[in-house]
């Protein structure tokens, strides 16, 4: 079904929309074929000078994709970011949802709803490189460096705003005549929001938890920063091609490749729920 708000657009508004698609679209297809060319060079080839043509100049070979994959470090990474990705989200939906919908219900005596969503949106955009320093000093204290669990807190903290900010729209979406027909049948409040509220809500709980778990699988700062080798994720592995001879470009495509994958298909199982989950909170302020 065509959507009425590009149906009843003007064809320069159309024209720019799909331009700017399109250029988005070349713009992560050239990178992936980047990856996807570079991962079946090898170093000689990276560096022949003269290429005319760099994407066809080369003879293909799996020498980079064997010594990644068979690289012992590979699957304690994959693992790594797994159980920190789906940790930090079950954790985050958890405390961040009854939040959201306290915000999204009730006002408070000191501070409006609004105000304190506006808060919790503040810390979200905060660069973390601020508080990196911090953070590092609270856990090695805590004698959480190298650990799944300091991975995980971090990633809480820095993931539970966007939760809070994003699930408070979608429930404000929710009708409140519902809610309070089940009040007056006599529904507790706590079985309003888990029998009503979240049911309702569930498209866009699963986008907000598809995309918490793809900024955790994605991290690569405080993943660098307090691992080095039992927690190490994904994206330390990919900086992990970075030495003091260079960046080797082939291996780093292939790493890249793997590392892209489980969001990518994560993405295609759950496309139906994003195209309509993306559109909670949309009209309401």
């Amino acid at each position: 079904m065509e959507n009425p708000l590009w149906r009843n657009s003007k064809w320069v508004s159309k024209f720019i929309a799909m331009a700017i698609a399109c250029l988005a679209a070349v713009w992560v297809v050239v990178q992936f074929l980047w990856a996807v060319e570079n991962s079946l060079k090898t170093d000689i080839d990276i560096f022949r000078p003269g290429a005319v043509f760099p994407f066809l100049q080369f003879t293909p070979k799996l020498d980079a994709w064997k010594k990644v994959l068979y690289d012992s470090q590979l699957p304690n990474c994959f693992f790594s970011s797994a159980l920190v990705g789906l940790s930090t989200t079950v954790l985050v939906l958890l405390i961040g949802t009854p939040a959201a919908y306290s915000l999204a219900r009730f006002e408070f005596k000191r501070m409006k709803s609004k105000d304190i969503t506006l808060w919790f949106l503040s810390q979200r955009v905060l660069p973390t490189v601020v508080v990196l320093a911090p953070f590092y000093i609270i856990l090695a204290e805590s004698g959480m460096i190298e650990t799944w669990i300091g991975l995980i807190l971090l990633y809480s903290t820095f993931n539970l705003t966007f939760c809070v900010v994003i699930m408070r729209d979608i429930f404000r979406d929710v009708s409140k005549e519902v809610e309070e027909a089940a009040r007056i049948e006599g529904a507790s409040l706590w079985q309003i929001f888990w029998m009503i509220a979240l049911p309702l809500s569930l498209d866009g709980l699963i986008v907000t938890a598809f995309i918490i778990f793809a900024a955790c699988w994605n991290e690569a700062l405080f993943a660098s920063a307090v691992t080095s080798q039992h927690a190490v994720t994904m994206p330390f592995f990919i900086l992990t091609t970075r030495t003091s001879s260079g960046v080797h470009f082939n291996t780093a495509g292939v790493d890249t490749i793997l590392a892209i994958a489980p969001p990518v298909i994560l993405s295609l199982l759950v496309q139906r729920y994003l195209a309509r989950g993306l559109s909670f909170g949309a009209v309401k302020g």
